[in-house]
């Protein structure tokens, strides 16, 4: 594996900026993964870092060497892209075996072998491996598109979005699995989703992108606790966080147009008044959805307290995050 830094990356498609004046550093063995809105330059970070794309401006180094002018095949990478990519006329197990036989690896038989039936097992398709890949489901194409990918040892895996077709319960089942190959490996994986919770539970690194920027960068922890903006802080957090103008509470921050507050954050039983609209229950928690002063707020019901539909409860802010008139966020204490 390789530590992969990206040193004032700027790609323009005609008069679409693309990524600008982008830094970033993926640590060797780190898992990171990037958010951001559609259009905010994540597929295209990884394409640059792919080869599959040209830089404008800037430097690309993989393992410590400068691979700019490098084809897709010498920079070493393994990419996953959205949308499976296999080899309709091949059978499961051929497409598994696929790269592992190009003149560069030159793997031998029997770790093909072992390779392919240990990927398979990982993506709970043994079963299929002798199946054409035209008589599979969207959902199991996708995993043997993943699997084309964990059977190589390449420098860094690159990921756009690659459970987004899977159900439910298979997704769950991924996220978990290649989180213990990336660390069992001690691989280097850079992963892009639109999942909150991919993000929060797979990620030792997130970089948060805005319009081609790299906006902050950080643990989830950091992203979630200490978010720089109203924008990086809705990136995490479901319920998203609460946004509300700072004169509604009696304490504010100097400066201080907006306030937020994510959903365990709201102290109940004194504060301003607010009407409960509805009670959702989700078996490990309670949301309540209320209203106050025509703005919409979720928060977490108190255990063992009942609520009733049109009730007025008391909230105020715990631990708020406050931010100033462009959504940047200010630093200070209450006052």
């Amino acid at each position: 594996m390789a530590e992969v830094v990206l040193s004032s990356v700027s790609k323009s498609f005609g008069s679409t900026i693309a990524l600008e004046d982008v830094s970033l550093t993926v640590p060797d063995g780190a898992f990171v993964v990037l958010l951001g809105p559609t259009g905010a330059g994540k597929t295209t970070m990884l394409r640059l870092i792919s080869g599959l794309e040209r830089l404008d401006a800037g430097d690309i180094h993989i393992g410590g060497r400068k691979v700019n002018t490098e084809t897709p095949a010498q920079r070493d990478v393994a990419m996953v892209f959205q949308q499976y990519s296999l080899y309709p006329h091949l059978t499961v197990r051929q497409n598994l075996e696929f790269p592992l036989r190009s003149p560069i690896l030159n793997t031998a038989e029997d770790e093909i072998k072992r390779k392919v039936n240990e990927v398979a097992d990982i993506l709970q398709i043994p079963h299929k491996l002798d199946n054409k890949a035209t008589e599979l489901s969207g959902g199991e194409m996708q995993r043997v598109s993943i699997g084309r990918a964990l059977v190589r040892d390449p420098s860094i895996y690159l990921m756009d979005e690659p459970l987004s077709s899977l159900d439910a319960k298979l997704r769950t089942d991924l996220r978990v699995e290649l989180k213990r190959i990336q660390a069992n490996l001690g691989a280097t994986f850079l992963y892009v989703t639109h999942d909150q919770i991919e993000a929060m539970t797979m990620a030792t690194h997130v970089g948060v992108l805005n319009e081609g920027k790299l906006v902050q960068f950080g643990t989830p922890r950091e992203i979630y606790e200490n978010p720089n903006s109203i924008y990086v802080a809705s990136r995490l957090g479901l319920p998203r966080i609460n946004i509300l103008p700072s004169e509604i509470f009696s304490s504010s921050a100097a400066g201080a147009v907006t306030t937020g507050m994510r959903p365990e954050h709201i102290r109940q039983g004194s504060g301003a008044s607010a009407e409960v609209v509805r009670v959702e229950h989700l078996g490990d928690q309670t949301r309540l959805h209320l209203t106050l002063q025509g703005h919409e707020i979720t928060t977490l019901a108190e255990p063992g307290r009942s609520y009733e539909r049109g009730s007025e409860i008391k909230i105020e802010p715990k631990d708020p995050l406050y931010f100033d008139e462009n959504g940047n966020r200010i630093f200070g204490r209450s006052i």
